[in-house]
């Protein structure tokens, strides 16, 4: 552990740890706060709940690498003013709004979101060292996995305990709260040699290369198969009478994500970013075959879910690798964005397997599927023209 111990002895960095943990928990209750609000607030379906939730998902896929911009061109804090006020504005609203009111300014809301998932990598790489940023990436993958945890938690016992409109204002102070602390403390997304040598503003047909695309493409595969199999895993769980245990499976996987994460962390050299994305796929297809009883399931989903968060961490280790430092907030905006879409493809393709075939298959392809973007990315990393920069 001497490891964590050097990276969180740096200064700031277990103010900025511990921050973005709170930063993250009105982020992993949005879904839930939404759903609980459209299905249960205002009596709709829970298809009509997906419906907003996939346009604020939209928004913020569209919205993160507009923040990024914004942040490299006029700073953290004014950036964080627009999109503190928008989001806590839009929460705080949401109670009062009509069905397609919701359902329109929820990509609205999406769009000029708080950024805290691509605040915390910038801050990451402009304050941690290289030979630590794999430690830092990784104790903020495990970071990220406890907030999930606690994040839908929360949003329930709100809406149950109170109401869901209480739980939509809940979010939006929450959000308020979260967006002062940060502005307060203001992280660095620059260290301080950075800024000296920032130079002009890069084209992005000067760091948008195939290579960094790869790397963008393997976090969304990567989140691609995660997506798959939380559909999936609820499927089977349900096809076999066991949805009871639903809670149990994800604190399970949850855990051993968080070990692996911090396994990754710990060790001086580590697979590649491919590698790691490659193998969690592969090893996804074998559950095809345990679908039987919730702890078959949890064991056999254990070792793809320890690869999780290593695999996440090394996306933010190689995009940080790869950006230049005058592009930074751009580049995290990419990557939210990449998250973002694997999540949105992953979820209705095997959602559809599933429907059309059976839980098995939906283990099966979300497995192929992932080693079948790792191969892409990895021949396209290793071509002769890997550096070469794209035309936009």
């Amino acid at each position: 552990m001497q490891r964590y111990r050097r990276m969180l002895g740096l200064p700031g960095v277990r103010t900025l740890m511990l921050l973005m943990f709170f930063a993250r928990i009105p982020v992993a209750a949005t879904s839930m706060v939404l759903t609980l609000y459209v299905a249960v607030g205002l009596g709709g379906s829970y298809g009509a709940a997906g419906l907003v939730g996939a346009a604020g998902t939209i928004g913020a896929a569209v919205g993160a690498p507009v923040m990024g911009v914004a942040i490299d061109r006029y700073g953290l804090r004014p950036a964080l003013v627009v999109a503190t006020l928008g989001e806590t504005a839009f929460w705080l609203g949401a109670r009062f709004m009509s069905y397609p009111v919701l359902l329109v300014l929820s990509f609205v809301g999406g769009l000029i979101s708080l950024p805290t998932m691509s605040i915390a990598r910038q801050a990451i790489a402009a304050t941690v060292p290289d030979e630590l940023r794999r430690t830092a990436f990784s104790l903020d993958s495990v970071s990220v996995e406890l907030t999930y945890m606690v994040g839908p938690a929360v949003a329930v016992l709100l809406a149950t305990q109170l109401s869901p409109r209480a739980a939509t204002t809940g979010l939006g102070l929450a959000v308020l709260v979260v967006g002062t602390l940060i502005a307060v403390v203001n992280p660095r997304t620059r260290a301080d040699h950075e800024e000296q040598t920032a130079g002009p503003r890069l084209p992005r047909s000067q760091w948008l290369t195939p290579r960094f695309l790869a790397v963008l493409a393997v976090g969304a595969g990567a989140v691609f198969v995660l997506a798959g199999v939380d559909v999936t895993m609820v499927a089977a769980l349900r096809e076999n009478g066991q949805l009871s245990w639903t809670g149990l499976l994800v604190v399970i996987i949850c855990a051993a994500s968080a070990l692996g994460g911090l396994v990754h962390g710990a060790v001086h050299r580590s697979l590649p970013q491919v590698v790691l994305m490659g193998a969690m796929g592969a090893l996804t297809i074998p559950v095809a075959f345990l679908v039987g009883d919730w702890w078959l399931l949890a064991l056999a989903l254990v070792p793809c879910s320890f690869l999780c968060a290593p695999t996440v961490a090394a996306t933010g280790e190689e995009v940080a690798r790869l950006a230049p430092p005058s592009i930074r907030g751009a580049a995290s905006g990419l990557q939210s964005s990449a998250f973002t879409l694997g999540s949105s493809i992953g979820a209705p393709v095997i959602g559809f397997v599933v429907d059309h075939s059976s839980p098995a298959w939906g283990f099966a392809v979300a497995g192929m599927g992932g080693v079948a973007v790792a191969v892409a990315a990895w021949l396209a990393a290793a071509g002769r023209r890997a550096d070469t920069p794209v035309t936009v």
